[in-house]
């Protein structure tokens, strides 16, 4: 198993949301947060339960998630709740690398990048995410796949 396993997703996800809030907000200040359009730490955590499963399961993803213990998956499903729940304007407090520290020899590839990102859209269509909200997640993250990607 990759040493970095763990790290893939939780980069990617952390990626996504730290950059969202480098993003303006537009609209009045009683505006909801994308933690609250999303459902809150209940609706994330859901939806991050099935996207992990989802990656541990994918046989081209195996080098990164395969030989994942069931203790190894449950951490990673929670940092990645935690980490979404925070960059999303929720409660919660996440501290990890930066992405390219993360990433930093994991030999992360385009289709690596795009059999991941598949698999968010495919999980945010599953929860029913509104369109406005997966376009959101999914525009930041393809906008950062520069640091992801070797």
């Amino acid at each position: 198993m990759h040493k970095y396993t763990n790290k893939l997703i939780v980069g990617l996800i952390m990626l996504a949301f730290v950059a969202a809030f480098s993003i303006p907000s537009i609209g009045n200040a009683e505006e909801k947060s994308l933690y609250q359009r999303l459902g809150g730490y209940n609706a994330i955590a859901a939806v991050v339960n099935e996207f992990a499963d989802r990656l541990v399961a994918d046989k081209k993803l195996e080098r990164f998630f395969g030989a994942m213990s069931t203790d190894s998956v449950d951490r990673f499903k929670q940092a990645n709740t935690m980490l979404v729940c925070a960059a999303t304007g929720g409660p919660c407090n996440y501290l990890d690398q930066s992405m390219d520290a993360s990433h930093a020899g994991m030999g992360v590839k385009e289709d690596d990048f795009n059999a991941v990102a598949g698999h968010l859209a495919a999980t945010l269509d599953k929860f029913k995410v509104p369109a406005a909200e997966k376009e959101e997640l999914l525009g930041i993250i393809g906008g950062l796949k520069g640091q992801i990607v070797e």
